[in-house]
C-alpha cells in the first residue's frame, strides 16, 4: 500500500514533467462526505501512470494491481448456490473505486445485472470523462451495468433511482460485493461503521436472495467480523487471503444467506 503521507504536488497544466517522482494531484473535491482526491504517480514497471484515490487523507486504492478487487468478484461467483449461478445472477458492487471490480464483472458473461453504488460524484466523473475511463469504459457501456449515485449504507436499507442505465432495479441481489472501506475495522468515514454492525449486516442479509453471497474486501483480516456475520444469520462464513507486496495480506470475507 502506498504511503498516503508522501508529499504531493499539483502540476501546472502546461508542465507535464513537473516533480516526476512525487504524486501529482489531478483533482480535489469537497463534498458531503469530506474530501476526495485523484492523484497520479509514475509507475516503476512500465513507465505509465498509476492513479490513486485518497478520501479524507486516507489512501483507498490505486490502479497498480487490482488482484484483490477481481478476487472479490470471483470469490462471490464461486460461493453462490448452484441454482443462483445457473440463472445469470444479479450483482451489487459497493463502491466504484478505480473500476477493477466493475470491469472484471462486466467481462464475465455469467453475471446478469450489475449495479454499482457510488456516493462520490467526483469518482463517477473520473470514470465517465477522466483517466479512470481506460479501466471501466467498456463496462460502463455494457447494457447490464447500472450506476447509482447514492450512499451505499443508506441504499442497503432503501431504494433509489438509477442515474446511468435503466431506471428500474431489483430490490434483492444474488451477490453483494462491498469495497467502500479499508475493512470493517478501518472505515473511511464514521457513518460507514454502521454497515458492519448487527443492524447493518441484517440489512445486507435482507438485500440478498436466498443462497446469495455477501463478499467484503478488507486490507487486513478481522476475526471479530467473521463472528459478527455468523451472529447475523449468515452461513458458510470464511476468509480468503490475497498476498500483497508487503505487509499483511488483503482479504475477502465471504458469507452466504441460507437458502
Amino acid at each position: 500500500m502506498p504511503d498516503p503521507t508522501t508529499p504531493e504536488v499539483t502540476a501546472p497544466a502546461d508542465d507535464h514533467s513537473f516533480a516526476p517522482d512525487r504524486p501529482v494531484t489531478l483533482d480535489r473535491r469537497d463534498g458531503p462526505y469530506g474530501e476526495v482526491v485523484l492523484r497520479k504517480r509514475p509507475s516503476t514497471h512500465d513507465g505509465g501512470d498509476i492513479h490513486e484515490i485518497i478520501a479524507n487523507g486516507t489512501f483507498l486504492m490505486d490502479t497498480s494491481d487490482g488482484r484483490s478487487e477481481r478476487l472479490l468478484i470471483d470469490a462471490a461467483q464461486a460461493a453462490l448456490a448452484p441454482r443462483r449461478r445457473d440463472g445469470l445472477p444479479s450483482l451489487l458492487i459497493g463502491g466504484l473505486g478505480v473500476g477493477f471490480s466493475l470491469a472484471h464483472a462486466a467481462a464475465d458473461d455469467r453475471w446478469g445485472r450489475i449495479v454499482v453504488v457510488e456516493r462520490e460524484q467526483a469518482v463517477i466523473e473520473w470514470h465517465h470523462a477522466g483517466p479512470l475511463a481506460r479501466i471501466s469504459g467498456a463496462a460502463l457501456g455494457d447494457p447490464r451495468t447500472v450506476i447509482l449515485h447514492t450512499d451505499l449504507v443508506g441504499y442497503i436499507r432503501t431504494a433509489t433511482e438509477a442515474i446511468d442505465g435503466p431506471a428500474e432495479h431489483t430490490d434483492r441481489y444474488d451477490a453483494l460485493c462491498l469495497d467502500i472501506d479499508n475493512g470493517p475495522d478501518w472505515t473511511v468515514t464514521d457513518d460507514n461503521a454502521s454497515l458492519y454492525t448487527p443492524g447493518g449486516l441484517a440489512a445486507c442479509l435482507a438485500r440478498l436472495n436466498p443462497g446469495g453471497v455477501l463478499a467484503v474486501w478488507s486490507a487486513r483480516p478481522s476475526p471479530g467480523f467473521e463472528q459478527a456475520l455468523r451472529n447475523a444469520g449468515f452461513t458458510g462464513v470464511r476468509t480468503e487471503e490475497i498476498q500483497v507486496a508487503r505487509g499483511v495480506p488483503d482479504v475477502v470475507h465471504l458469507a452466504v444467506r441460507p437458502a
